[in-house]
């Protein structure tokens, strides 16, 4: 695989290599050994993808059904040149952009109650990244209810603009269930892109945590 790294071409296997540098021993492999599925491509979901991409997660799957619009561009991680694209699309686009040599699925579809244990099968952990509340509550409980094996890193309270500080992950179901944000923050002052970027990293953060077995239940 040749690619081109400031003018020059520069072997696949050597810009990897580059990329990866700065990883400890052994963890590389199990990064790219991994598989992690995000349910939604807003703006937690499309600024996860981008986190879990740099870090070298192995397969990623991308499930959305909504096209980009203007409104999007306050938080999310796409530009005026996408707008009107599947938001699936232009983000496996920009994740491809930034790392080759990962795997990445998409699947354009709205996820409910009947779809959602068929779609996120197979995948140890999923992000769950909707702004609906009953969307996020029912994407949790099929999971957890249909997927014994699977780990779920979901997101509450994170709009507004309250202190960052307050942006935490907690564990439930005996570390099946990880929550971030402050579980309370309504979105009166609406969907601000500080806090939602730092929940995003937060759930990036935890999936790293997870793959590497560093999280204790």
């Amino acid at each position: 695989m040749q690619v081109n790294l400031n003018g020059a071409g520069v072997e696949g296997g050597e810009l990897e290599s580059m990329m990866v540098s700065r990883h400890a021993p052994g963890t590389h492999q199990k990064l790219k050994s991994a598989r992690v599925a995000i349910a939604g491509a807003g703006g937690l979901g499309s600024n996860i993808a981008v986190s879990l991409a740099r870090l070298g997660v192995g397969e990623l799957l991308i499930a959305d059904h909504d096209v980009i619009e203007p409104s999007n561009l306050n938080r999310q991680h796409f530009g005026v040149s996408h707008i009107g694209m599947k938001k699936t699309e232009a983000l496996k686009n920009q994740l491809a952009d930034i790392n080759p040599f990962i795997k990445i699925k998409t699947v354009d579809a709205f996820i409910a109650e009947d779809n959602a244990a068929d779609i996120f099968n197979g995948y140890g952990i999923v992000c769950e990244a909707f702004d609906c509340p009953r969307s996020k509550a029912v994407l949790v409980s099929t999971l957890l209810s249909s997927l014994p094996e699977t780990k779920i890193v979901a997101a509450s309270g994170i709009a507004g603009i309250g202190s960052a500080n307050d942006i935490k992950t907690s564990v439930r179901m005996r570390g099946r269930l990880y929550i971030c944000g402050d579980e309370s923050t309504e979105a009166d002052e609406g969907l601000m892109s500080p806090r939602v970027l730092i929940c995003a990293g937060h759930q990036a953060n935890m999936v790293l945590r997870l793959i590497l077995g560093t999280v204790e239940a």
